[in-house]
């Protein structure tokens, strides 16, 4: 299961951290340190005076993530932007290069509140003035799943390996003064505790200790990992804020009262309307899809997601998306009380109705779309030209009973069930590279799909439109009510619109070569000066960036993404800023924040690897983003593949990160794997012609 929570009117994650703004030229620094006139320890009242909340946190190696199952540094950090916005305050997050300097960074007034979850000990309370708890946990020693381990009578001859900073250190020592002949091994204070969970699941690590919350979170999508026992008993784990900022805990322990961080995930509500409200939390049924919601470049998008997020915003509530293993499970974890509502581009049908269901008024109309291949010349013009041909389908879609009804009325076409992990999107890529002969989808997703590729085509309607509502349980009413006049609004309105396009409408992809002018000239592009100065102020061949801004914007200073992207380079706002730029629309702007953020990404990546693989890897990534690259290589190494090479290798487990069964166990989820596969491969070609046709 995938949980997400979100604090309202949080807005898209930006893949780079806060607190590595203007960290110079040479790439990111992992952590921030305030200016001196920023190391301030006043209590809520100063705060208030400076109008900015700063939280220290841990930082990472890798970008925002997808949050799953609730994961807590994810759920933590958002809800400390939330609770800087109750107060009317900026929240600024200041990054820490180890946890050991956590508690020191807050004591010298670094930041005014510690966020990261911190076991609450004797020796800590003498230091710092704990929240009320966020989680009540217990510590569990973590193997791998094919370990026989169940207890501690095993441990001897055994290493476990743990940060010397955690409270987990103290725990390990008592286990190997107990259990004789048990190591304990210190690890690199720059590791997270997920980061060194895998490393156990990958068998790099023998074992580790991690807090329940979190091995449950990370266990959802790193496969291999086992609880063997669990040591002690509950432990709190809180936030922290110094000695003397009184009046600042008691506005944290009133607003982390007040959105129950501690409750369990697990539990169900059935409550209407008055009940969400009083929660505080709107918990989503959806999928991690295109058409829903996905992770691009470290920001959360999608359609459903985009929609659900602005209806919560006007209640006042959190939204907290939850993905069930399979689409088949949507409704039956509706009706238990998993979540509120479904927001998934579901089909109103009367055979969902009778299961309990109530819809809410239409927000979409779409109509059922064959797809064929492009290159099909017999793409059914009407649904008699379905005759012969097979068409692959999920049984439980609304598309299984469509075409069981022409059969019905005598089409003699073949039906053929799809396995029920897939999604739609994928049933379409068989069909593009002939696997499968023809599917049917809806008309959206089909516009997602024409936007992206160029291997499908759309063939005939099956009857007229059908209507896609939220899902939600028969006996809430009162937020069925809300849904409707919500969609009575903003159905068609400007909002709606404008988001409409943005997934349906917006061409992502642009192909045009202009390799004959360098051929003719010596030059490849107005804006040659610019890639010569700053590739090689960041270190790269200057014809590599011009095929990079070629291909992202064919040139064209003015152009602009469908996701806000700008310029030659394609640079986020939200990545310029990061870059040490309020504006990167000048061409000289745009091309320097965006080369030294691919800079920032080659940088990520061990130097033990060919520079040229670092900028294989590092275009993938300032295309997809860090995180699905991550995941690409740790799957490559899960499928005997090279995770150190991209071409053939890594690039092949990227395209495996669209199928549901893969993104699952993803930490970044869904990701679109013709993308970036597709964006290396162009910029690799269009820069060997430039290396044929201009000067170094």
């Amino acid at each position: 299961m995938l949980v997400v929570l979100l604090a309202l009117g949080a807005g898209a994650c930006s893949e780079e951290k806060a607190g590595t703004r203007g960290a110079g030229d040479a790439g990111a620094q992992a952590a921030t340190a305030p200016a001196a006139d920023e190391r301030a320890q006043e209590d809520l009242a100063g705060i208030r005076a400076r109008g900015r909340l700063r939280f220290l946190l841990p930082g990472r190696q890798e970008p925002e993530t997808l949050p799953r199952s609730g994961f807590p540094p994810d759920l933590e950090r958002r809800l400390a932007e939330e609770f800087a916005r109750r107060l009317a305050l900026e929240p600024v997050p200041v990054e820490v290069d180890s946890y050991q300097a956590l508690i020191p960074s807050l004591l010298e007034g670094r930041g005014d509140v510690l966020v990261a979850s911190l076991t609450v000990t004797p020796e800590r309370k003498k230091l710092v003035s704990f929240t009320t708890p966020v989680a009540v946990v217990s510590e569990q020693v973590v193997t791998r799943q094919d370990d026989d381990l169940s207890g501690p009578a095993g441990l001897a001859g055994r290493t476990i390996a743990v940060r010397k900073s955690s409270s987990y250190w103290s725990t390990a020592r008592g286990l190997a003064k107990k259990y004789p002949g048990l190591r304990v091994k210190p690890v690199p204070e720059n590791l997270d505790t997920e980061q060194v969970l895998y490393r156990v699941a990958r068998g790099e690590l023998d074992l580790t200790l991690a807090d329940s919350n979190l091995v449950q979170a990370v266990s959802a999508y790193t496969p291999g990992l086992k609880v063997a026992f669990a040591v002690g008993g509950p432990r709190l784990l809180a936030w922290a804020v110094r000695p003397e900022a009184q009046r600042l805990r008691r506005a944290l322990d009133e607003f982390l009262s007040e959105v129950q961080l501690a409750e369990p995930a697990s539990k169900t509500y059935r409550g209407d309307l008055p009940a969400i409200a009083k929660r505080r939390v709107l918990r989503v049924l959806t999928r991690n899809s295109a058409a829903t919601y996905f992770l691009w470049r470290g920001e959360l998008m999608g359609f459903e997601y985009e929609l659900v997020r602005e209806f919560a915003r006007r209640h006042d509530l959190y939204v907290k998306l939850v993905v069930p293993p399979s689409r088949d499970d949507l409704i039956p974890w509706l009706r238990e009380g998993r979540g509120d509502l479904v927001a998934a581009a579901l089909t109103i049908t009367g055979e969902r109705r009778g299961r309990g269901v109530a819809f809410s008024r239409p927000y979409n109309y779409v109509t059922e779309t064959v797809v064929c291949r492009r290159d099909d010349e017999k793409c059914p013009a009407g649904p008699a030209g379905l005759a012969g041909r097979t068409v692959v389908v999920r049984r439980s879609s609304a598309y299984w009973k469509t075409l069981a009804r022409l059969q019905a009325d005598g089409v003699a076409l073949t039906l053929q069930a799809a396995p029920e992990e897939f999604e739609t999107e994928e049933i379409i890529a068989r069909v593009a590279a002939g696997a499968f002969d023809l599917t049917v989808a809806d008309s959206h997703i089909v516009d997602i799909e024409l936007t992206y590729r160029d291997d499908i085509k759309s063939g005939c309607a099956l009857g007229g439109k059908v209507a896609h509502g939220w899902a939600l349980r028969a006996d809430n009413p009162l937020l069925k009510k809300a849904v409707d006049r919500f969609f009575d609004k903003e159905y068609r309105g400007v909002f709606y619109n404008i988001i409409r396009r943005k997934y349906f409408h917006s061409p992502r992809s642009i192909r045009k070569r202009t390799a004959e002018r360098a051929a003719r000239t010596g030059r490849i592009s107005p804006f040659d000066e610019l890639f010569r100065k700053f590739a090689g102020r960041f270190g790269f061949d200057w014809r590599l960036i011009a095929a990079q801004a070629h291909v992202e914007s064919r040139f064209d200073p003015r152009a602009r993404s469908w996701a806000g992207a700008r310029g030659l380079m394609q640079v986020t706002p939200g990545t310029a800023k990061e870059m040490g730029f309020a504006d990167a629309t000048r061409p000289a702007d745009n091309v320097h924040a965006g080369v030294k953020y691919l800079a920032r990404l080659r940088g990520r990546f061990a130097e033990r690897l060919p520079v040229n693989v670092r900028n294989w890897f590092a275009l993938a990534a300032y295309n997809a983003g860090y995180g699905h690259v991550l995941d690409a290589r740790r799957l490559a190494r899960r499928q005997g593949w090279d995770p150190d090479r991209w071409f053939a290798n890594v690039e092949r487990a990227m395209l495996l990160l669209s199928r549901p069964r893969y993104a699952r166990t993803a930490r970044y989820g869904y990701c679109r794997g013709s993308e970036p596969f597709e964006y290396v491969r162009r910029i690799r070609d269009r820069y060997r012609a430039y290396l044929r046709a201009s000067r170094p």
